[in-house]
């Protein structure tokens, strides 16, 4: 084994962020007139469609706050959440407390979708920007919002999704995920907070997607744990298991739950031991734990995000195990993802090839690929390398 760089890996993320990612939203996506961001940019920054999202929006907001709180006091950040933010309260919501999906470029609303995450991110964008800029105001209306996205979620009829007479009750792993990561931004990590039982349900829920005896990951699995019939219980999304595993591992950090934590890690083993293709390399987008034909037809394609969580996953699991093998999938997934996402000419990552690696769509940003994922991961592994090195 080769030892492992990583000041090498320092130096490629820090100028990845600081001289890539960062400079093309910036200079590409804020919208000065009408406030808020453009999120549907093209290679070279072009804007091809002014919608915008709400989820992205609110994402953006918290993104850019976290790296102020967490690398660097530039104003230029605290500014560019500010400009988000105020849209967000100014055109984001409905009487009843709702967040739009998306608004117009002007913010008029065009849709909304009865799920909690478009809720779930501007509470968190709320909380990360008052604690960049001091306003307590923001984190009691965040805290008022949870109290009502938690009600929703108990009760999905009040968001105007019945439940009906042939659907199967089910977990979704993507709720206790986005319930635990919200719960957290409002504890500032501590599990000692008062909303740890949520935090500890969360949990639970999360790892009873986890299927030991066979080493794998669901989807969606019946509310006690149980398997689902048909295509819904076989479902596997490697990046997403990834995701929730670093999720329960960082929550868990320095509070002895070894027994849980160890469950974490291994969600983040089997997941990228299953999604890594070993023909083409990559991580697939879904898969069957069958092997029979996945519903979703896109399932063979590689997408940014599960590369960034991987990366994620596996500097996590190398901290709390020590084990040289996370560093040699971590380098085997950066060699893939800036071989075959970043772009070096125009800055940020393309977000969508097929199966061999060839792009598909050169978007840097739409419905779904916003400034998020990427800098995330690219903030978080700059400070665990930092740690390692």
């Amino acid at each position: 084994m080769t030892i492992f760089d990583a000041g090498k890996y320092i130096e490629s993320y820090r100028k990845e962020l600081y001289e890539s990612v960062l400079p093309f939203w910036i200079e590409h996506s804020l919208d000065h007139e009408y406030g808020g961001y453009f999120n549907c940019l093209d290679a070279d920054g072009t804007v091809y469609d002014t919608t915008k999202h709400m989820w992205l929006q609110c994402r953006q907001v918290w993104m850019l706050s976290r790296l102020y709180n967490a690398l660097e006091k530039n104003p230029a950040w605290l500014e560019a959440a500010r400009l988000g933010l105020d849209f967000i309260r100014r055109c984001g919501r409905t009487p009843e407390g709702r967040v739009y999906f998306s608004l117009t470029r002007e913010g008029r609303p065009l849709f909304i979708q009865r799920k909690i995450f478009a809720e779930c991110f501007y509470i968190a964008a709320l909380d990360e920007y008052a604690r960049a800029s001091g306003d307590q105001s923001l984190k009691d209306e965040a805290r008022r919002l949870f109290e009502q996205v938690l009600a929703w979620r108990a009760d999905p009829a009040i968001l105007g999704r019945p439940v009906l007479e042939g659907q199967p009750a089910t977990s979704t792993m993507s709720e206790p995920m986005m319930l635990l990561w919200v719960a957290d931004q409002l504890s500032g990590g501590g599990i000692h907070h008062p909303q740890s039982p949520l935090m500890q349900s969360c949990v639970a829920e999360i790892l009873l997607h986890a299927r030991a005896e066979r080493k794998l990951v669901l989807e969606n699995v019946a509310p006690d744990g149980a398997p689902l019939p048909g295509s819904l219980g076989r479902l596997m999304n490697p990046g997403h298991a990834i995701e929730a595993g670093w999720f329960v591992l960082e929550h868990l950090r320095g509070t002895g739950e070894r027994k849980a934590a160890a469950a974490a890690i291994s969600m983040i083993d089997w997941s990228f031991d299953r999604g890594w293709d070993p023909e083409y390399g990559g991580i697939f987008y879904f898969m069957d734990s069958e092997g029979l034909p996945p519903f979703q037809l896109e399932w063979t394609m590689k997408l940014w995000w599960p590369h960034c969580e991987a990366l994620i996953g596996l500097m996590l699991a190398y901290r709390e195990t020590g084990e040289p093998h996370y560093l040699e999938k971590f380098e085997r997934v950066s060699e893939y993802a800036f071989t075959h996402f970043s772009d070096p000419r125009h800055g940020e990552w393309f977000g969508y090839l097929d199966r061999q690696g060839r792009l598909t769509h050169t978007l840097k940003g739409g419905p779904y690929k916003g400034f998020f994922h990427l800098p995330r991961m690219l903030m978080m592994c700059l400070k665990l390398l930092e740690e390692l090195a």
